[in-house]
C-alpha cells in the first residue's frame, strides 16, 4: 500500500498491543503507554509535549489516518467503545492528563471529519468543549 504520510509508524506501534488497548477500553479503562499511538494528537500542542514520533502532523493526515482502512476503523472502534461508558466521568477512566489527551485526539480527528460519533463523544465527555490547543494549530496550518 502506498503510504506517504509514513501512517506504517502507527501500526507497528499498535500491532502488537491493539487487542489489549481494546479489551482496556472495553473494561472501562486504559494503559497510559497506549495513548499516544491509539489515541493520536496534533503535534506542536501541549499535549503531546515530549511525544515526537507518533504525533499526528497535519489535518491532511488526520484525514489520511482515518482513511487508511486498519487505522481509521481501529480508532473508530476505540472510541465506539468509551461509547458505554458515557454516563461516567472521563477522568475516572482516564484520569486528568489522558482526559486532556483524549479530548485532543477527538478535537483532531473531529475537526478533520464529519463524523458524528466524535463530536458526540465531545459533547457527551467534554460538554462540546474542543482542545484550544489544537484548534489553534489547525488554524495556524492555514
Amino acid at each position: 500500500m502506498h503510504d506517504p504520510m509514513n501512517l506504517q509508524r502507527f501500526l507497528t506501534l499498535q500491532d502488537p498491543v491493539y487487542n489489549d488497548a481494546l479489551a482496556a477500553l472495553r473494561g472501562g479503562t486504559m494503559c497510559t503507554p497506549f495513548m499516544p499511538f491509539i489515541f493520536p494528537r496534533l503535534a506542536g500542542t501541549a499535549a503531546v509535549a515530549g511525544v515526537d514520533e507518533i504525533v499526528i502532523l497535519s489535518l491532511d493526515e488526520a484525514r489520511a489516518y482515518l482513511a487508511f482502512p486498519v487505522l481509521g476503523g481501529r480508532y473508530r472502534e476505540c472510541v465506539e467503545a468509551l461509547t458505554w461508558f458515557s454516563s461516567l466521568n472521563v477522568e475516572d477512566i482516564f484520569g486528568d492528563v489522558e482526559s486532556r489527551h483524549l479530548q485532543a485526539s477527538l478535537t483532531l480527528f473531529a475537526e478533520a471529519s464529519s463524523e458524528p460519533l466524535l463530536r458526540a463523544m465531545l459533547a457527551v465527555w467534554f460538554a462540546e468543549r474542543v482542545d484550544e490547543d489544537t484548534i489553534v494549530r489547525i488554524r495556524e496550518e492555514f
